[in-house]
């Protein structure tokens, strides 16, 4: 009954067109104790941006930020949160990869997709494969879609990851440099870091790979929204920029100790993300999303300057790339 009311926390209507609702819905004028026990119910569980959710929010960053190590947040949801279950679980996703032949001496990145890993590991398993056993001493700079970060921000986090695998080290002086040298782009003990699932699907695939205490280097990208939305390129933005240039030195300066992994994902396309038509592979719309989706990779592997940051800022307001 009362769930009708909650289109009147808008942010626009006002206690009394709350009060009209519920006499609407109840038929009675003695409608104030149900209001008022409404309220303090969405208020209460930090549903109403108010004093009070301010308050928790603020909790909640401060808890994070002094906490040692980041905890799974996806366990038990997007992969099992058992270590036998999911170890078992990895096995059947990379499954035959050694098999697989793997990329020359010189690989020093890949790109896996973050989405769920039941839904995309063979994408998985077609980037992980590549790894091998000595790959393992080098800090693994995990560069990651932020959902809710700031456009134009990095976030960096000191703190070790921790998944039912075990537990990876971050790279705390590669981050200090970084956060000394990335400019005002960057976002120190970034609070995305706590739920953002993006770091924490490359990790148990990486931890599955070459052990759990493997070291990396966290970075938590947010949407370029500022020079894509008129069609530039993200470093057209000055603190975009800067963050790149101290990327660039760091490969330069660490060369083979470090390794990149490119959390990144294509199209976003079917019910899910509110799309009116079915999303069959290769039919129908699906054949043009494909083919726009295979440009993008081709600019990739080509490593044109612009390629696929030009054609996600063209493009991700229609495929939401």
């Amino acid at each position: 009954m009362l769930v009708e009311c909650l289109q009147c926390f808008d942010g626009l209507q006002t206690e009394l067109d709350l009060r009209a609702a519920l006499v609407r819905i109840t038929g009675s004028l003695e409608v104030g104790e149900i209001a008022q026990n409404l309220v303090e119910t969405l208020s209460g569980a930090g549903f109403l941006e108010d004093e009070n959710f301010t308050r928790m929010e603020a909790e909640r960053r401060r808890e994070f930020t002094e906490m040692a190590v980041r905890e799974p947040a996806h366990a038990g949801g997007a992969y099992p949160a058992q270590p036998d279950e999911l170890r078992q679980t990895m096995s059947r996703y990379m499954r035959g990869s050694r098999d697989a032949a793997a990329a020359d001496g010189d690989l020093f990145a890949i790109a896996a997709p973050h989405v769920s890993p039941e839904g995309g590991w063979q994408s998985y398993r077609a980037a992980y494969r590549q790894l091998k056993p000595e790959h393992r001493q080098r800090t693994f700079a995990i560069l990651a879609t932020s959902h809710w970060g700031e456009p134009g921000k990095f976030g960096l986090t000191r703190k070790r990851f921790r998944t039912p695998l075990g537990e990876a080290q971050t790279d705390q002086p590669l981050t200090d440099w970084l956060a000394a040298h990335g400019g005002n782009a960057v976002e120190m003990e970034d609070y995305c870091h706590s739920f953002e699932h993006t770091v924490e699907l490359q990790l148990i695939f990486l931890q599955h790979a070459l052990g759990p205490d493997v070291r990396i280097l966290p970075i938590l990208c947010g949407p370029f929204a500022r020079s894509s939305s008129r069609g530039g390129r993200p470093e057209d933005d000055e603190q975009v920029k800067r963050f790149m240039e101290a990327l660039g030195e760091l490969r330069e300066r660490e060369g083979d100790r470090l390794f990149w992994i490119l959390g990144v994902d294509m199209a976003h396309m079917g019910a899910r993300y509110q799309d009116e038509f079915t999303a069959v592979a290769g039919q129908g719309i699906m054949r043009e999303v494909g083919e726009r989706d295979e440009e993008a990779h081709r600019a990739n592997r080509g490593f044109r300057r612009g390629g696929v940051l030009g054609s996600g800022a063209r493009e991700s307001g229609r495929r939401r790339s």
